[in-house]
């Protein structure tokens, strides 16, 4: 299966499994069938976006990109990571766009904060190179992906729609490569395989071996080549792992498999 390289385009691979996310792929919030019963048609319930970023002509710009979609709602915007945090609890956006570096509160903080505090809320971090300390910092504060500032519109839209839907926006194998680049800062984790994480317990044995493979960037239809399953048992189990762990992507469950050391770095 191949993966985007380096243009931080939407990716997907597993639907998250929340209530909102049932909600969207179903139709009910953005996409599936419209009012009138036909599929594709303009929900009546658009896509809400919070834009962030302490450049007020780059916000501009974002706004003329979604305000010209049917589905998609500018709710609000912010100069940096503390308006971000107090506008997400006003505004409740489906989508963050974030950019990185903000005055008073950066882009990583209220990352952070919006995914703890507001955990419906997405987050897509905006970030100058794919694989740097940034995106990767992104990511371990709860981002569901990150794409880069020269993104095509295009791309942008399609990311948004992607992670309102509950998708990540980024391959885990990318995922994988950043937390193997960037290893040195991930915690030191337990050392004896009985002090792990106690999230892991809620596992089944079976569970806890497509986690793994999730966390080695396979797909559903490699995980079930790989253990001999059928791609539909993985798709299940993937499923099932990810509210068990409170994750809400595939690309949290790779960054979850590395920080408790169910995965070593190589």
């Amino acid at each position: 299966m191949s993966e985007p390289e380096g243009r931080g385009v939407a990716w997907t691979e597993e639907r998250g499994t929340s209530e909102e996310g049932r909600r969207r792929s179903e139709g009910e919030w953005g996409g599936g069938r419209g009012p009138a019963g036909e599929r594709g048609a303009p929900v009546s319930t658009p896509v809400k976006i919070l834009i962030v970023d302490d450049q007020q002509l780059l916000r501009l710009g974002f706004r003329m990109i979604f305000e010209a979609q049917s589905d998609l709602e500018v709710v609000g915007e912010a100069g940096d990571g503390t308006e971000a945090l107090r506008l997400t609890g006003q505004t409740r956006p489906d989508v963050v766009l974030m950019d990185v570096r903000m005055p008073r509160t950066d882009g990583i903080e209220a990352t952070e904060q919006i995914t703890a505090k507001y955990p419906d809320a997405r987050v897509l971090v905006l970030t100058t190179f794919d694989l740097d300390e940034y995106a990767f910092a992104a990511l371990r504060a709860g981002a569901s992906g990150f794409l880069l500032k020269n993104v095509e519109p295009a791309e942008l839209l399609a990311a948004i729609r992607t992670v309102a839907k509950g998708d990540a926006v980024v391959a885990p194998r990318v995922t994988r490569r950043l937390l193997e680049r960037f290893a040195d800062q991930l915690p030191a984790g337990p050392e004896d395989p009985g002090e792990q994480d106690p999230r892991l317990s809620l596992l089944t044995e079976r569970e806890r071996e497509v986690l793994i493979e999730v966390a080695q960037g396979l797909s559903n239809a490699e995980i079930a080549q790989r253990l001999f399953l059928s791609e539909s048992t993985v798709k299940t189990h993937v499923g099932r792992i990810l509210p068990k762990l409170g994750l809400r992507d595939r690309v949290q469950a790779v960054v979850f498999a590395y920080e408790t050391r169910l995965i070593r770095p190589a």
